[in-house]
């Protein structure tokens, strides 16, 4: 079991900016750790990812120095063990709307006595069973594993001070794009009425000193961490459409020397 250096950085108060991948490639995630990004989100509840590319890209993520991280496509032992075995890290588990939600998730990904994750020595994560025992396999899992609870449904605000107790949850994480839809307002998370939803649900993750996460574009990603976010990432689509916007932009605004 490889160390977690992503959940590391978050121990230490310190941000971990990642980026989400939802299409099946290896070669990006591999390109967003020779960037820089701490780690990547491969995200099987939105994508078109397969158990096999999961841990291709968990592979690629590894061998350039990120951590991979999965979003399940359910808050279920099935879904949440197939991404693990697949070597991801840790999970970010939508739609998490009470504490027993949160109890669920935690005990999918921990081993007993922490959960009740089903526990083989022939995987990926347990290095196939070469070197080292199941014993220590098993304790380094617990100890080096993420668990990361989405917010973004009115349940999950109501019942936040019952989640926001559940031992072995590492990041809490608000998402703006349910939580606004929730709301009755999909698509415009700039709305007051949503804007301070988030705003409040970030400072009561903070205030009862827990990790706190969000998302967003680019450029917001600053902003978040100046706000104590320490769990943060774009998506690559945005940051695509605001590269190759730049570029483009620049091109037809340059002029050749026969224009001018």
């Amino acid at each position: 079991m490889m160390a977690n250096r992503m959940k590391a950085a978050l121990l230490g108060g310190r941000p971990a900016i990642g980026l989400s991948v939802m299409i099946p490639s290896p070669q990006i995630v591999e390109m967003a750790g020779r960037l820089g990004f701490d780690w990547v989100l491969i995200d099987c509840e939105h994508g078109t990812l397969t158990a096999e590319t999961v841990a291709l890209m968990a592979m690629a993520a590894e061998a350039a120095g990120s951590t991979p991280i999965a979003r399940p496509a359910a808050n279920t032992p099935e879904a949440i063990l197939a991404v693990l075995e697949a070597g991801a890290l840790g999970v970010q588990v939508p739609h998490v709307g009470s504490a027993a939600d949160a109890r669920r998730a935690v005990a999918a990904v921990k081993y007993h006595p922490l959960g009740t994750r089903g526990l083989a020595a022939g995987t990926r994560p347990a290095r196939y069973g070469f070197g080292g025992s199941t014993a220590d396999y098993v304790e380094a899992s617990n100890r080096e594993t993420l668990v990361c609870v989405q917010i973004e449904d009115r349940d999950g605000l109501a019942a936040l001070p019952e989640i926001l107790a559940v031992p072995g949850v590492d990041v809490f994480f608000v998402g703006p794009s349910d939580l606004a839809q929730a709301m009755g307002h999909p698509g415009r998370t700039d709305v007051p009425e949503v804007r301070a939803a988030i705003d409040g649900t970030l400072r009561a993750i903070l205030a009862a000193g827990r990790t706190a996460g969000s998302t967003g574009p680019p450029e917001a990603i600053p902003g978040l961490i100046a706000r104590g976010v320490r769990y943060t990432y774009t998506h690559l689509t945005r940051l695509l459409a605001q590269a190759g916007g730049e570029v483009l932009r620049a091109a037809r605004e340059a002029r050749s020397p026969e224009m001018l």
